[in-house]
């Protein structure tokens, strides 16, 4: 049985103990739908088999198409990258954090999608977690993202 459990976090005051509640449950393979400042993402550990292969099957997603990774600071797209271009870091020094995801040659695969958001919480799970976080929007693949938040 799976447990679900909803938390409304105040971005102006943003409670130490859900976010560190967020990142034990990636570490632990769970998913947490997370905002970002586009849309809601649904993360999961990247390191986890389970936790992407769940992931993939509820975003009905084919198993071939690779997820971005979310990474909290600018400095860590060269865990996963390389060869990066100056034109990537020209991107990267402008538009990160935000809703730019950028396609590099990855360490272990031929390319990878990176991605900063520009979301306090986003940013405070993704370094709490410990871990590679993918961080797909919340909606089925091929289906528009939902782009609302509640206020």
């Amino acid at each position: 049985m799976r447990l679900t459990k909803i938390v409304k976090v105040d971005p102006l005051n943003i409670k130490e103990d859900y976010i560190r509640e967020a990142a034990d449950v990636l570490r632990a393979g769970g998913l947490v739908i997370i905002p970002t400042e586009t849309v809601y993402g649904l993360a999961a550990n990247m390191r986890n088999k389970k936790a992407t292969q769940r992931l993939y099957e509820i975003k009905q997603r084919p198993e071939g198409k690779t997820f971005s990774i979310a990474i909290d600071r600018q400095e860590r797209v060269e865990e996963f990258a390389r060869d990066i271009p100056k034109a990537a870091y020209k991107l990267i020094d402008k538009f990160w954090p935000g809703p730019l995801t950028l396609v590099l040659k990855g360490i272990n695969q031929l390319s990878v999608g990176l991605r900063m958001p520009d979301n306090e919480i986003a940013l405070r799970v993704i370094a709490q977690t410990m871990h590679p976080v993918i961080l797909p929007s919340a909606n089925l693949s091929g289906e528009p993202a939902p782009v609302s938040f509640e206020e």
